[in-house]
Formats: structure tokens, C-alpha cells, sequence
């Protein structure tokens, strides 16, 4: 089939590859003039995730990206230390760039499928034989399946499903984050300062140790603010860390200057169902969560699901659409509903703050709560997809050739 997948971060590539390397014409298209640099850390924890990436054969190149994770030591004012978090809390057993997580997956995927950057999706008509799609450049082509892998604020999702069908539920907190120069030397561990309802904190860069990255989260009511205007979301952050003590002032003081720029509320999307017709969509476009959720190492398997059901189905979209919803739905309710990030980071109150830091102050509280989210990651039980193992080498397992001029093996890029 025709398929066209919107999105090239995580997901987006993860269902590329799987769609291409069974058989399928796959189009990836990027609204970025090219992949984007910039994003956090992000982190694979289980055998279930360890699985899929095994079977993309992506886990060596991964490995040999890893950050190994950073400690986190959370202080006062002063700079006295209140507690300490190791590596692995936050890193899971495998954390990277997502940046060099998304290179990673475009790497591999765009050996069978083609990418076209600097374009989105502006209109969406389905009918009896397939989608029509008109890009915001003005290109216009059919498709036999849609997959809405463009994030949180998806413009598939927007198009293709009624708004009745999509409840966005603001978890009461903001997060930012941007660059500063590296003031902290050779610091290994990344600083965390608390206030009631905030916190900032900053760590060395680990792509450019004269750099280092700042992360902000603020409890606040849902905003009205311009996501294409940094500069307005920048004033929103200044105004909620302001006369706040510690190395707080030399942070603001770098955010004019900042390019390396993110903010967003911390949501949850909920699509009462993940396809519609012949547009089905995966990751956070159908069922995300902003910040803290394990939305990463959900996506990846998910797009194993997806692409597995449909060659199961024979390409029939109906059923495989359905499986692939029946087989994550209850595990991915049940993250997307645990502990919110920013209540975690940002306890509301002086209390908040004391209660989390005794519980993971203790060898007890920090052990259950790293079960905890071991145990999240391993609530998916993995289907055997006999059609897709065998492509697993990264050979194609149908047609090989899907465009004229298309040759096995060779990158198809459109910028």
C-alpha cells in the first residue's frame, strides 16, 4: 500500500520502518526543514522496549549513544545538598539524545521509505479508494492509509477527527527548557532547585560541555499564549521564576538569547478512538502525555504493533486498526494516568516538597518507585509478528522496489 506518515521525530520513523520493510510505499513528511536538533534525554526501561529495538537492529547503535544517565542532587538556596538521585533513576536502563534517537531511526528507515522536510499536511479527504491528501505546499497525492505520528498538538488528528472524539486534559504545570553557558565546570550531576509549585534546574551539556541545559517546571492554570511566538512564552517563564534565589538570575538572564528553545504545557491527550476511516494515529498524537509518561519507548512499540497488525490483516485496515488499538489501549490508559511529572518535580507545597524528598531520600522509597516505573514499561505483552521477524535483518520482505528508479538499499529524500 500507499501510505503516508506524518511526523519525523520518534514515532514517525519507528512506523517507517516497519511499513517499508514489509512491503509497503512509505512517505514520511516533516513540517521541520530538516531533523530537529534540539530535546532532552529520553530513555528505553524493560525487556518489551529492549525487544523491539533488538528487532529494528537499532539497539547496537543506540547503546553506543547512550548519555548512561545523570544524577540528579537537589539543594537549597545555598547550594546544600537535600538529596541525590542516581544515574539510572532518570536514565532508565538505556537514555540518549532524542535527538540522536530520531537520527538513529531516520537512518535506518530511510533506506526503503522517503522523507520529504519542510512540509505538513493541510487538508485530508478519504473516500471509497483512499485518502486525498493537499500538502501545505500545494502538492497534492492519494494515499492508501494516513498515520498521524506528529505529536502532541497533531494536525492529523486535527483534520481527521471530530473535536468531540479528543479530550486534552491540562495537568496543571508548564515545562521550558533552553541553553545557558556552562558556569558548572566539570559538574557530572544536574542541579535541581525547588520552590512550592517550581522548579529549575540546570546540568552540563552533553553535546557541548561550554553549554549547559536548563529545565523549568511551573504550576499554573491552563494559558492562552502564541506556540509560534517563543518570545511571549519566554516572558510567561520569566514571570513565573522571578525573585527566586539560588542560580536562578543568571538562567533568565540567557533566555533572550536562547535558541535551543521548548516550552509546552504538561497534558494528556485522549482519542476515544485511534482511527478513523482510513487515518490512524500513533504515539502522542493519539494518546500522549507531555512530559514524564514513557511516551518514547510507547511509540516504538506501538509502531511495532501497528505495522505487525497490518500485515497480519493482510492490509486490511479495519481489522488491524482495531487489533492495534485492542492489544495497547488498557496499558497505555494506565501510564498516561500515573503520577503526573510536574507534581513529581514541583510539589505544590513546602509539605509536597519535604514528603517527596524523605520518600526518595530512603533505599526503600527510591527502590519502589524505580520498580514502579520498570513494571509500567513491561505492562505491554509483545505479539509474535511472524510476517515482520523475518524483515528483522533489515531486508525487504515483499515488493522491492516501489517507485521508478527506486533501487534496493537506496536513501529517497525529499527536501
Amino acid at each position: 500500500m500507499k501510505i503516508l506518515v506524518s511526523g519525523a521525530s520518534v514515532a514517525g520513523p519507528s512506523a517507517a520502518l516497519w511499513l517499508s520493510r514489509s512491503g509497503h510505499n512509505v512517505t514520511v513528511v516533516e513540517v521541520a526543514p530538516k531533523l530537529r536538533e534540539g530535546g532532552y534525554a529520553v530513555d528505553f526501561r524493560g525487556e518489551v522496549n529492549k525487544a523491539v529495538l533488538r528487532k529494528m537492529g537499532v539497539l547496537a547503535d543506540l547503546q553506543a549513544l547512550q548519555t548512561g544517565g545523570t544524577a540528579q542532587r537537589y539543594v537549597d538556596a545555598t547550594g546544600r545538598q537535600l538529596m541525590r538521585l542516581p544515574e539510572d533513576f532518570a536514565g532508565g536502563e538505556l537514555e540518549l539524545l532524542r535527538a540522536d534517537l530520531s537520527r538513529v531511526l531516520y537512518e535506518h528507515s530511510r533506506e526503503r521509505a522517503a522523507y520529504r522536510f519542510g512540509d505538513s499536511i493541510a487538508s485530508l479527504q478519504e473516500h471509497a479508494d483512499g485518502v486525498d491528501v493537499r500538502f501545505e505546499s500545494g502538492l497534492a497525492e492519494t494515499y492508501d492509509l494516513v498515520v498521524g505520528a506528529d505529536g502532541m498538538h497533531s494536525v492529523t488528528r486535527r483534520l481527521a477527527f471530530p473535536a468531540e472524539q479528543v479530550t486534552e486534559h491540562h495537568r496543571g504545570y508548564y515545562v521550558a527548557g533552553w541553553e545557558v553557558p556552562n558556569r558548572l565546570g566539570d559538574e557530572g550531576d544536574a542541579l535541581m532547585y525547588n520552590t512550592p509549585g517550581r522548579l529549575i534546574s540546570v546540568g552540563v551539556d552533553r553535546r557541548d560541555r561550554t553549554l549547559g541545559g536548563v529545565l523549568a517546571v511551573f504550576r499554573s492554570p491552563q494559558l492562552t499564549y502564541d506556540r509560534r511566538d517563543s518570545d511571549e512564552q519566554k516572558a510567561i517563564v520569566r514571570r513565573a521564576f522571578e525573585g527566586l534565589e539560588w542560580n536562578v538570575p543568571w538562567l533568565l538572564e540567557a533566555l533572550p538569547a536562547a535558541t535551543e528553545w521548548y516550552f509546552d504545557a504538561i497534558s494528556r491527550v485522549n482519542v476515544s478512538s485511534w482511527s478513523a476511516g482510513r487515518v490512524v494515529l500513533l504515539g502522542d498524537a493519539g494518546y500522549g502525555a507531555t512530559f514524564g509518561a514513557m511516551g518514547t519507548g510507547t511509540a516504538v512499540v506501538a509502531a511495532y504493533v501497528l505495522a505487525g497488525e497490518l500485515a497480519a490483516a493482510h492490509g486490511d485496515h479495519r481489522v488491524a486498526f482495531a487489533r492495534y488499538e485492542a492489544l495497547l489501549q488498557k496499558s497505555v490508559r494506565r501510564t498516561q494516568r500515573g503520577m503526573s511529572a510536574g507534581s513529581f518535580l514541583a510539589p505544590a507545597s513546602r509539605l509536597g516538597l519535604a514528603a517527596r524528598n524523605r520518600i526518595l531520600g530512603s533505599s526503600f522509597g527510591l527502590n519502589s518507585m524505580m520498580k514502579m516505573a520498570q513494571n509500567f514499561s513491561n505492562l505491554i505483552e509483545l505479539p509474535n509478528y511472524p510476517e515482520l521477524d523475518q524483515c528483522s535483518s533489515g531486508s525487504l520482505c515483499r515488493n522491492d522496489s516501489h517507485e521508478s528508479g527506486s533501487q534496493p538499499g537506496t536513501p529517497r529524500t525529499a527536501m
